[in-house]
């Protein structure tokens, strides 16, 4: 009976080592789980759209109150990048 319980436990498999959670759940979890993740989607898409639309015009935004001279270029090298790319192409 021995030898036949030492052939069962030699031919039994050895159990699967445990895998922790994997990378993308990682990041996930960092970033505040499936609410944060919500949340940065929804940024992301709304900032999107105001770009594509063209929201964020001060003049679109204010209603015309912001004078053209009180407006501060942010990204002024931003025509010299689209250039830049258009010359890769």
């Amino acid at each position: 009976m021995a030898r036949v319980l030492a052939d069962a436990q030699a031919a039994r498999p050895e159990p699967a080592p445990v895998r922790g959670p994997g990378l993308l759940s990682r990041i996930g979890d960092l970033l505040g789980g499936w609410q944060g993740l919500g949340g940065l989607a929804t940024a992301t898409v709304a900032g999107l759209w105001f770009g594509y639309a063209g929201l964020a015009d001060p003049d679109l935004l204010t209603g015309g109150l912001v004078a053209t001279g009180d407006v501060v270029d942010l990204l002024p090298e931003a025509e010299l990048f689209a250039l830049a790319t258009e010359l890769e192409e």
